[in-house]
């Protein structure tokens, strides 16, 4: 089968870089598959999870916070905001996260901007769900 060259690239790191048979990304506009020779495609991620599966089925998780995907014939690379792979999540400081979030978001102070709030608790909750499916896999 076929494979696509695939990474996901931030202003610090390169967080993934393989060769892999398929990637699903959170597009604007839904959930996004590439497989190889794809149709070239630049569009932009919303915060989510990057889903990359490899020869013998096996699935890496992701977590993007937004950022470009760019699609080529034998390429698909993520510039990401900030990436991070499953296992490298910290539970303890997106729960934390979670947590100020919702608070921000219950009191509602005149001087918040929700949609900040709104847009924090989303990641958070994103990133718990991806560190929860790894944990389910192992």
């Amino acid at each position: 089968m076929a494979n696509l060259k695939f990474e996901i690239v931030t202003a610090e790191r390169v967080v993934y870089s393989e060769e892999v048979n398929m990637v699903t990304a959170p597009g604007v506009e839904g959930e996004l598959g590439v497989l190889p020779r794809h149709t070239p495609l630049l569009t932009t991620l919303q915060p989510g999870e990057v889903r990359v599966k490899k020869e013998g089925g096996e699935e890496v998780i992701m977590f993007v916070s937004g950022g470009f995907l760019e699609v080529m014939p034998d390429k698909v690379v993520i510039l990401a905001d900030t990436a991070e792979r499953a296992e490298e999540i910290d539970v303890a400081r997106a729960e934390e996260a979670r947590r100020r979030a919702e608070t921000r978001i219950a009191e509602r102070a005149e001087t918040m901007d929700v949609a900040r709030a709104e847009a924090a608790l989303r990641r958070s909750l994103i990133r718990l769900k991806v560190a929860q499916r790894r944990r389910r896999e192992r």
